[in-house]
């Protein structure tokens, strides 16, 4: 389709911001070689039909109830996930190294937790200081000599990258207890095929469509039966949680059952739910409950989400539960800095991926240094999310700065803090048309007895409010569909 007079081109006034890594356009506005093909195919779609498109798209999100919840929000629990129709493009070599440098580190961390929770020896070798290890609010002392089926500690993580100003991805955080938002990967996916058949079919991406099948396959693996992929469910706090869409979602994508802590129940120190036809033996439960409602006979008495006895039958290992119980400790942010150390110390390797400076405010030269920078750096609760328990300190006032000192000084094991990185930025659909916003990104890493398998792309989220760098969805955040390219897609070119 050529562009007409009413086809405006879509990026003709884009305008790059200075300092940030543009993932679409080099500073003199020419694309990147990853992006030549999706800029030509948008530039003929036009400004006024890619406007329609986009109300499409939100349409459909809409009617397909995609939602999250924010229990803060006062004006209603359920919102629409926001959307933003140009994809993030990734090409292939530099997501080869991504790839490669996700499961080096999924493989330390899981190498991590099954030596806390059984000889220590990172502590009492000095790698890492045992008041972090200890100290931290996700070790569980109840775990202690307690290897889970198939001795898997992450099945799923979710590591959070972002690409510097260099343009080259590092982690920014790593999540191994109940990472969110692989369904809004699928659906965006799905919605991209619909509204821009033409363009997704002409740039040659890797599909995601794979992944409840993966999914299904690496929980199986850790089973306690031989057929354990029968003996699969999902287990959720119920609809009144967050992310219940996604709990819902993906059972139906797997093909296994959803259910609720009511559902269950132990007997002889195995798990088994109640149907229409009888009690049904569980196997493996990939489960979206925290650690301290998971069972009132372990952990919270008062908690009416879990299963009384359920730690019991996983000990006994008589259920696999994903992921498994006490991997807080190791996406705790104040255990954050020492991964480095532990790919070298479990591995004998170099990190393939880096990783952002941090400082652990429980280390008094740290936290020294931290308090008089505090203009300068971020600063985050260890155990908070969703961009909650966060200083930005170069925008914060004198106010909020002084507050976070006296937090800092009253409770420093919970803080660390990190200078602030100048997150890249991809052409964004706003109300005043296309322009820049800041993104990272979340591949979601499957593993299983067989192996470890990356999602090709996985979550970008888009901090949508300009001059933003908050990407969460709590915050006003967005999302996008991430385009890893096939190789061989780019036909030479080089950046």
């Amino acid at each position: 389709m050529a562009v007409t007079r009413d086809a405006q081109p879509l990026f003709e006034r884009y305008q790059t911001l200075a300092g940030t890594w543009d993932e679409y356009f080099r500073e003199d506005g020419t694309p990147r070689s990853q992006a030549r093909r999706i800029v030509a195919e948008l530039e003929r779609i036009g400004v006024k039909e890619f406007r329609a498109r986009q109300k499409l798209a939100d349409a459909t999100f809409l009617r397909g109830g995609i939602t999250f919840s924010v229990y803060s929000d006062r004006r209603g629990a359920e919102r629409i996930f926001p959307f933003d129709l140009i994809p993030r493009v990734i090409d292939p070599a530099r997501w080869d190294r991504v790839e490669r440098g996700l499961i080096q580190r999924i493989r330390a961390l899981n190498a991590f937790l099954a030596d806390v929770y059984a000889d220590q020896r990172i502590i009492s070798e000095g790698v890492i200081p045992a008041d972090l290890v200890l100290g931290a609010k996700g070790y569980l002392p109840e775990m202690q000599g307690i290897r889970p089926p198939g001795g898997v500690h992450v099945h799923i993580a979710g590591i959070d990258l972002i690409q510097g100003p260099d343009g080259e991805f590092i982690v920014l955080e790593d999540n191994a207890r109940t990472p969110s938002g692989v369904s809004y990967v699928l659906e965006n996916r799905t919605v991209m095929k619909k509204v821009f058949p033409r363009v997704f079919a002409q740039s040659h991406i890797r599909g995601v469509e794979e992944y409840p099948l993966r999914l299904v396959e690496a929980l199986a693996s850790v089973g306690p039966a031989p057929d354990a992929e029968e003996g699969t469910a999902v287990l959720t706090p119920g609809p009144f949680n967050s992310a219940y869409f996604e709990h819902s979602f993906l059972a139906r994508r797997m093909g296994v059952p959803l259910v609720e802590g009511r559902d269950l129940y132990v007997e002889d120190d195995r798990v088994y739910a109640r149907t229409t036809l009888g009690p049904r033996r569980i196997d493996v439960l990939y489960r979206r409950i925290d650690d301290p409602f998971l069972d009132p006979e372990t952990f919270r008495k008062d908690s009416v989400l879990g299963v009384p006895g359920i730690v019991r039958a996983y000990a006994k290992g008589n259920v696999a539960l994903a992921n498994a119980i006490g991997n807080g400790v190791a996406d705790d942010k104040g255990i954050y800095p020492f991964v480095p150390d532990m790919i070298r110390f479990y591995l004998s390797e170099e990190p393939i991926l880096g990783q952002v400076r941090t400082y652990v405010c429980a280390r008094e030269e740290d936290r020294k240094y931290v308090v008089d920078h505090l203009d300068e750096l971020v600063v985050k609760a260890v155990n908070e999310a969703g961009g909650y328990g966060m200083l930005i300190g170069p925008q914060a006032t004198r106010r909020e700065r002084a507050d976070f000192r006296g937090r800092i000084e009253a409770d420093p094991r919970n803080y660390i803090a990190q200078p602030r990185i100048e997150l890249s930025t991809c052409p964004t659909w706003t109300s005043k048309g296309i322009a820049p916003r800041r993104v990272d990104l979340r591949p979601y890493v499957l593993t299983g007895t067989k192996g470890t398998w990356v999602l090709p792309g996985g979550l970008t989220r888009v901090a949508l409010v300009e001059g933003s760098y908050v990407v969460n969805s709590s915050q006003g955040g967005g999302s996008k569909d991430t385009w890893v390219l096939r190789s061989g897609s780019m036909q030479g070119d080089a950046e």
